[in-house]
């Protein structure tokens, strides 16, 4: 090699090293940007409360991560997230009705957590079916779901809200507002739930046969076929795992709020792919980490957070965060080019 190729070839390791830690680099300079504009940015206040919505973009994030290292994507978390809620919020308000009978059962609280929790894996096991066994395309059959989960949240109240879900002493199902709301060693109950994820989602992607196999199908699913990977149930799982990670989602905002709404989680998948995107996992599946994913939801969180202080509107806001998404991309699509032609000089 010579001198003129090893510069090169070094500057192109630069370059690519910076791709790489990219969403650090964007964390860094977002917190920086806020932090000099607004005075109350680093409030221990407002940093609860900023922590609070990255777990929630987060936990989408986590499930998603798993997706798109696949090669596949998920438009239906955000009406999961609602349907999940609305659920639970039927469950605790209204209990499950048997019309023979003519009683309703209401059930402990961790049950009610669990059927929420069921319905989301449920709902992430029809979207791998339609992909796997139909051959529906990821992109139509997460987004015909969307409208699906959105419709049911819509029909287990006629569009209403289920108000007041901290359960009666008398049925036994008090407690559900603890998941949202209650400190746990001086922080929020959903940033330890986030914490515990991101230990368990990494393990499982880094120490697992089912974490390798994931990263087999999205980098060449004929090959992972070939090596005797069952990759129609590595994908059916990764949709029931995003499935999940949406329903408690669901769960943890309808208990910060005392009630369950069927529009919450609107356009949350925005915000689940541009977590995912920033923290370095490629949309084309085979690369990504849990914990980049986490890193790009601070960078999300702190930008939404931001804007909100400086007073930006809230339509502006949304175009920033679509500008972000399309930047990820590129970003993404450059830093694959680079690896390519590093791959192709090396060899």
């Amino acid at each position: 090699m010579t001198g003129n190729q090893k510069i090169i070839s070094s500057t192109k390791s630069a370059k690519l090293l910076l791709l790489q830690m990219r969403a650090y680099l964007a964390l860094i300079l977002v917190v920086a940007v806020f932090a000099a504009l607004s005075p109350t940015f680093l409030t221990t206040s407002n940093l609860v409360i900023m922590a609070k919505q990255v777990a929630i973009n987060a936990i989408l994030g986590i499930g998603m991560t798993y997706v798109i290292l696949s090669a596949g994507i998920d438009l239906s978390v955000g009406s999961i997230a609602g349907l999940s809620g609305m659920v639970a919020g039927w469950l605790l308000t209204e209990g499950l009705l048997l019309p023979m009978f003519g009683v309703s059962i209401f059930f402990n609280v961790w049950v009610v957590i669990l059927i929420a929790l069921m319905t989301g894996a449920f709902v992430g096991a029809i979207n791998g079916f339609l992909i796997t066994k139909l051959n529906v395309a990821p992109f139509i059959a997460t987004l015909g779901m969307l409208y699906v989960a959105r419709g049911c949240a819509m029909l287990i109240s006629g569009g209403s809200t289920f108000p007041n879900l901290a359960g009666r002493e008398s049925l036994g199902n008090t407690g559900f507002l603890v998941l949202g709301n209650e400190i746990f060693l001086g922080l929020p109950l959903p940033i330890w739930l986030m914490i515990a994820l991101t230990i368990i989602g990494t393990i499982i992607a880094r120490k697992t046969a089912f974490g390798r196999h994931v990263y087999a199908v999205g980098g060449n699913e004929e090959s992972a076929k070939f090596t005797g990977i069952r990759v129609n149930r590595i994908k059916t799982l990764t949709y029931v795992i995003s499935g999940v990670c949406a329903a408690l989602v669901g769960l943890i905002i309808a208990s910060q709020l005392g009630a369950a709404h069927p529009a919450t989680g609107e356009m949350y998948e925005l915000n689940a792919i541009a977590v995912v995107v920033l923290g370095g996992t490629s949309l084309f599946g085979g690369r990504g980490t849990i914990t980049g994913t986490i890193i790009g939801a601070f960078v999300i969180g702190v930008l939404e957070n931001g804007m909100v202080l400086i007073g930006m509107s809230e339509f502006w806001q949304i175009v920033v965060k679509g500008l972000v998404i399309i930047l990820a991309v590129v970003v993404d699509q450059w830093q694959q080019k680079i690896q390519h032609q590093t791959l192709a000089e090396s060899a």
